[in-house]
Formats: structure tokens, C-alpha cells, sequence
């Protein structure tokens, strides 16, 4: 018989009720976003997009989550930018010489005068007065070289030494040079995607791409000299004295402190001496490292001045621990071991590799890594978003209107059901969306313009199929019921083989691809949860209600 049971019927209704929810405070929420002056408005008061939906007269106790615009529909700027990798390698060689050149003074004796000699960038040359003792230097310098902190470079060293007549020449290894060059990418999105966080802009697009560049894309921005403004500040780094731990956010801290959480203990609150031992603008370098046991730690070292003040103040607080904060979040705090003499020293820790190697890009957030130059600068205008929202907006209405219209017409009372079904499935999509926190682009407009051509194609299925039983003199109710049963594996078929080809499109694809294949996916999941369950209640509501001897479709 054709039934459904109530459980069934009360979960249909509960999905379709959430996802109307879901999607109503877009409807509520006016997109004063595309407006440079409203844009800057609502960033000097410190509104969120949340709060001004709820302002427009959506309740504040319901979803107020919302669809995000992309670049092209908001408006915003586009950088490419390529990250000069080739500036750490010699800022690193630089660091290196004070200590080749304090372990060859130690065997002067062998070795003869140590002279830092002219090299090509990335390399350090050091010329001794006594190439006898070649030898030697290279035995001395080779005992400067760490294992590569990679998981690729397991076993390898970082520094390659030669001897060329009276020169020592040393420069990174293959290996070395692949790891860095990972590191300095990794921090350099960590740190563009903090100071871009910063503003307030919602679902920028900060990806690598290639072996050294990386594309900003940033909707809600007014120029593509302004985001290179905001690239361009330096987050606040700072290493401070820990008075205790607490788990209560709102504990007073005294005077002179201050109350900071954890970056990663959930609940968990530092009270800290407001005043710190050294600043970010001390730190010359940090590190993935291991330490005596060999386990992933990560070293650090500062420039001159924060050596001596980081010195003395380890020296007389042994036993204590010490917190480092990155823009007012603890990212550690370990215990002082020991007196840390020359402005160095070791973070040990329950670390992985992939963990000790975020530590450091993490501590090295303070400043970017390397010089960037941008190849492509671009600003899309806030009239252009507007624009293309209003192409995209007829587009998905005409495709709307056509579908609509040619359903009815082609299946009477049948085609009302399933141009009410799919009515629901564009709003089960937008609220999907909402919920996910997704960006809407152009083509992702465009995968939900699809969607409504490809969402009444189950629908045609199951009516044609419930035709054909009708000439077999079926009864109304069996007809119906056969029906969905025996459309059901090619309903399935098809929709399978779409949402294989969107799944592939989005992870193998990126930006726009990325965009049409989401909303290509969540059309198909809900274009089939709309036909095959939805339409399929309304028919059997009607036809308890009704209970018609025949059926006209």
C-alpha cells in the first residue's frame, strides 16, 4: 500500500523546516558589503555580518550564519605574490658565520687566520692562512651540520662542506633547501592569513601556488595597495614571565598583568607579567630541531640585546616558566631548564616533526620570512560584484521560471508537487551553504542554475514510470507506489555519476572549479532527498486526503 510511516514523515519535514531556517537570514540579511562606505562602516563600529543580519529583524536566538560572497560577487583584490626564498638561504648563511668562525679560531693553531671571503648568495666562504689544516677546518665546520627536520629528509644533514684551495665553502644541501623552502611558504601563508584575519574579512582565499607563490584573494577590500598594507604590518610577538595557570577567563590578573588563553589547551588561561623579557623584533630565528633524546624541538635565537636580556633573565629564574605569546595567545610555555647564555636555546616538548615544525613558523610569525614580490595586482569593484549578483540572480530566475513553468504544464497536479520540491531544494541548498559557511562565486551560481535544470530529472522518472503503470491498469495507489520503486536504481544511477564528477572536480580543482563543484554536490544530494522523499510525501498527503479513482498525469 502507498504509506509512509509517521516517524518518516516527522524527519522529512524536521530536514526541509532546518533547512529553511538555515537559509532565511539571507533573506533577512542586507548585503551592505558590496558598498565601499558601508563596508567601512561596519568595520570602525566592529560589527560582524551575524550581527547586522540580526539588526535587519532576524531573531538573535536563530541560525543567523550566512552565505559568504567570493570575490567576484563582493568585490575586492587579487594579488599573486612570489615569495624571494632566495633571501633566507643567505640570511641564514650570515647567521652561520660567527659560528664557523669561533670553532676555527679555537684551532688556530692547525688551521692558521680565519677571513670571510666575497660568495655567491646562499653559500659562505671562509679563507684560512694555513691550507695544511684544510683537513681539519672541514672536519670542525662539517660538526656544525644538524639533521634535516623533514619528513622527506630523514637522515640527511643541512650543510654541504668543500674545501677549495685555501676556501672553506659551505651552502645547504639538497635536502635542506627542499625543507626550507616548504618552511618558508608555510610560514609565509601563516602569517599573510593572521595579519588578513585581523581585519575582520570573511572566507579570504590564501592558497599556495607553484613552488614559490602564493594568491591572495580578498573579498571586502577596498584595494589591492591597501591588502598589500595589511601583508605588510607585524603581528605582535613577546616572551613573558608566567605568574599561574587558571581555567576561569574573567580571574583579575592584578595590576601590572594581564589574562591570556591558550592557543591550544581548550579552557585553559595564563596570568602574565604585562611587561616582556624580550619582543618578536629580537628574534633573529627559529628553528625545527631535535633535542638530546631525538625528539622534535625547535630552536631559537635572538639578536644581541635579546640575548643579554633573555640571558639574565634565565639565569635568575631557573625553574620557572616562561610563556611566548603571538597576538595575545599563549603558544607556549615552557619551564626554564638552565641558565640560556648567547641568546639561544631549545623548546623541548611532547612534539611531533609536522608539530615542532608549526612551533617555529609559528614563532617566526612576527615577521615574514623573505621579501615577496607581486607579479599580478588586481581590484575588482564592489559595482562588478553587484553586477554579476544581478546577471546571476536572472539567470537562476529565468532557469527557475522555465523549469517551473514546463512542469506544470507537462504533469498538471503532479508537476505543482515537484516545482514545490524543487522550491525547497534551492532553499536546502542555500542553507546547506549558510551552514557550511561556504563561498558563493560565480560559478558556484552557476552549479546551482545546473542544479535547477538537473533537479526536476528524477521527478520526470518517476512520473513517466507511473505512467506506464497506469496503462497496465494499476491501480492509482499501486501505480504511484511502483513507480518510485522501479525509478529508484536510475534515479540513483545518474545522480551517482554526477556527484562522482563534482567530487573529483573539487579535489582536484581549485578556486572557481572548487566553487561550482560544491554547489554541484549539495544540488545533487538534495535534488534527489527532494524527489524521492519530499514529492513522494506530498503525493501520499493528497492522496489520503482525496482518494481518487484515477489519476490524470
Amino acid at each position: 500500500m502507498l504509506q509512509i510511516d509517521t516517524w518518516k514523515r516527522v524527519l522529512i519535514w524536521a530536514l526541509v523546516v532546518a533547512g529553511l531556517v538555515l537559509a532565511a537570514p539571507n533573506l533577512f540579511y542586507n548585503r551592505v558589503e558590496t558598498h565601499n562606505d558601508a563596508v567601512k562602516a561596519i568595520e570602525t563600529s566592529g560589527a560582524t555580518p551575524e550581527r547586522e543580519a540580526q539588526a535587519a529583524g532576524w531573531p538573535n536566538w536563530l541560525p543567523s550564519d550566512l552565505v559568504n560572497l567570493g570575490l567576484d560577487l563582493r568585490g575586492g583584490a587579487h594579488l599573486l605574490a612570489e615569495v624571494k626564498v632566495a633571501d633566507v638561504y643567505a640570511a641564514r648563511m650570515e647567521a652561520l658565520w660567527p659560528d664557523v668562525r669561533d670553532i676555527l679560531r679555537d684551532a688556530r693553531d692547525e688551521v692558521g687566520t680565519v677571513r670571510l671571503q666575497p660568495s655567491e648568495p646562499g653559500t659562505l666562504r671562509v679563507r684560512i692562512s694555513n691550507p695544511e689544516g684544510m683537513a681539519r677546518a672541514l672536519e670542525l665546520v662539517r660538526g656544525l651540520a644538524q639533521p634535516v627536520v623533514s619528513l622527506t629528509g630523514a637522515g640527511a644533514t643541512d650543510l654541504q662542506v668543500a674545501g677549495e684551495g685555501s676556501d672553506i665553502v659551505v651552502s645547504f644541501s639538497e635536502a635542506e633547501k627542499q625543507a626550507t623552502d616548504e618552511r618558508t611558504l608555510r610560514q609565509s601563508l601563516e602569517i599573510i592569513r593572521r595579519r588578513i584575519d585581523e581585519v575582520g574579512t570573511r572566507e579570504p582565499t590564501i592558497q599556495r601556488q607553484g613552488a614559490d607563490r602564493i594568491l591572495i584573494q580578498v573579498p571586502g577590500i577596498g584595494s589591492a595597495a591597501e591588502l598589500k598594507d595589511i601583508i605588510g604590518t607585524t603581528a605582535q610577538l613577546t616572551f613573558q614571565p608566567v605568574i599561574s595557570r587558571s581555567t576561569n577567563a574573567n580571574e583579575s590578573p592584578g595590576v601590572g598583568n594581564e589574562i591570556l588563553p591558550s592557543q591550544n589547551e581548550d579552557g585553559v588561561y595564563y596570568i602574565l607579567e604585562q611587561a616582556p623579557v624580550v619582543t618578536g623584533e629580537e628574534l633573529v630565528d627559529a628553528q625545527p630541531s631535535y633535542d638530546q633524546n631525538g625528539r622534535p624541538a625547535v630552536n631559537f635565537r635572538f639578536n644581541p640585546s635579546g640575548a643579554r636580556k633573555f640571558g639574565d633573565y634565565t639565569a635568575e629564574n631557573i625553574g620557572s616558566p616562561f610563556a611566548i605569546v603571538l597576538d595575545d595567545e599563549v603558544i607556549s610555555a615552557p619551564v626554564i631548564q638552565s641558565h640560556i647564555p648567547g641568546g639561544s636555546g631549545i623548546i623541548t616538548g611532547n612534539f611531533s616533526v609536522e608539530e615542532s615544525t608549526n612551533l617555529a613558523v609559528l614563532l617566526r610569525a612576527g615577521a615574514l620570512p623573505a621579501g615577496m614580490e607581486f607579479l599580478e595586482e588586481r581590484t575588482i569593484g564592489p559595482e562588478l560584484g553587484q553586477d554579476s549578483i544581478e546577471a546571476g540572480k536572472l539567470a537562476t530566475g529565468v532557469a527557475f521560471a522555465a523549469v517551473l513553468v514546463f512542469m506544470f504544464l507537462s504533469y498538471g497536479l503532479f508537476g505543482l508537487f515537484a516545482n514545490v520540491a524543487l522550491i525547497l531544494n534551492i532553499a536546502l541548498i542555500m542553507g546547506i551553504l549558510s551552514l557550511i559557511g561556504a563561498t558563493l562565486t560565480l560559478p558556484g551560481i552557476a552549479g546551482i542554475v545546473l542544479t535547477v535544470g538537473m533537479a526536476v530529472d528524477a521527478n520526470v522518472l518517476i512520473f513517466e514510470r507511473i505512467r506506464e503503470e497506469l496503462k497496465s491498469a494499476r491501480g492509482p495507489a499501486r501505480a504511484i507506489e511502483l513507480g518510485y520503486e522501479r525509478a529508484l536504481s536510475a534515479i540513483v544511477d545518474a545522480n551517482i555519476t554526477t556527484f562522482i564528477t563534482a567530487v573529483i572536480l573539487y579535489v582536484m580543482g581549485s578556486g572557481p572549479v572548487r566553487g561550482f563543484a560544491i554547489t554541484l554536490g549539495l544540488g545533487i544530494v538534495t535534488s534527489v532527498f527532494t524527489a524521492i522523499w519530499v514529492t513522494r510525501l506530498l503525493l501520499v498527503m493528497w492522496f489520503e486526503r482525496r482518494r481518487p479513482r484515477t489519476l490524470e498525469i
